[in-house]
């Protein structure tokens, strides 16, 4: 190869490395299988190019944390546009969620999936900060609860601590979005550490009558005792020549 040659190459090679790698990191093969899963499914009401329609939103700005939300709860896609979606059975496998995920987020500049390790958190903190944003939609227990224009907050169990954390970043729905500068990726770990917990929580307090909140055991004991006194003080009467 002549002088002016090897030159070229080298300049070429150059402008190479500065230019950005691909947004969502991943190889072309998953990109190329999240592409044609989108188009199959997806395009219909988002757009060819994710840019939305009158069916559907722009998902430019969904990212991997907004992906990743709907298709693991089975929210989308939806058979009806107009209806508010709902956690169901999913549509797709793990490894084509993995692909769409990357694909969307290559769409734009939406929010990153946040890192959720909920090993060794402070649990809490998490209920304390859980009743600070969470609690007054979706209710102590974590049972949801009525919100204004026929709309409500969803039950959270059984979702992940991954799907929890999510949700907090896109804020889906009338949720609000709780960003890093509202929840730090710690804080975001300790809230959802605390809604897998009340999945299943500890009743050191009494019977869990449906998750309605703490009841004392001696108060069931004492409502228990009555019904039967009374019904006994009803026999009792019953056989009373009188």
């Amino acid at each position: 190869m002549s002088r002016v040659g090897l030159v070229v190459c080298g300049v070429l090679a150059g402008l190479a490395a500065l230019l950005p790698a691909p947004a969502s990191g991943q190889d072309d093969s998953v990109l190329d299988a999240g592409r044609d899963l989108y188009l199959e499914g997806c395009s219909t009401c988002h757009g060819a190019e994710g840019g939305g329609t009158d069916l559907a939103p722009d998902l430019t700005r969904a990212g991997e944390a907004g992906a990743y939300y709907y298709l693991s709860t089975g929210r989308m896609p939806l058979a009806n546009h107009e209806e508010q979606p709902r956690r169901k059975e999913r549509a797709y496998d793990d490894e084509q969620i993995d692909a769409l995920v990357a694909y969307v987020a290559s769409l734009g500049d939406g929010p990153a999936l946040p890192d959720v390790s909920v090993e060794e958190v402070d649990l809490a903190e998490g209920r304390e900060l859980y009743r600070e944003n969470c609690q007054p939609c979706h209710s102590a227990s974590g049972a949801g609860g009525a919100l204004s224009y026929g709309r409500a907050a969803p039950q959270l169990a059984p979702a992940t601590p991954l799907q929890a954390g999510a949700a907090m970043r896109i804020g889906p729905g009338e949720m609000p979005v709780f960003g890093d500068d509202v929840l730090t990726d710690e804080e975001v770990a300790q809230v959802a550490a605390y809604v897998e917990y009340l999945d299943d929580p500890a009743d050191p307090g009494g019977l869990p009558i449906g998750r309605t909140g703490p009841v004392a055991e001696g108060f069931v004991a004492w409502f228990l005792g009555m019904v039967a006194l009374l019904g006994i003080i009803s026999w009792i009467g019953t056989r009373s020549r009188v």
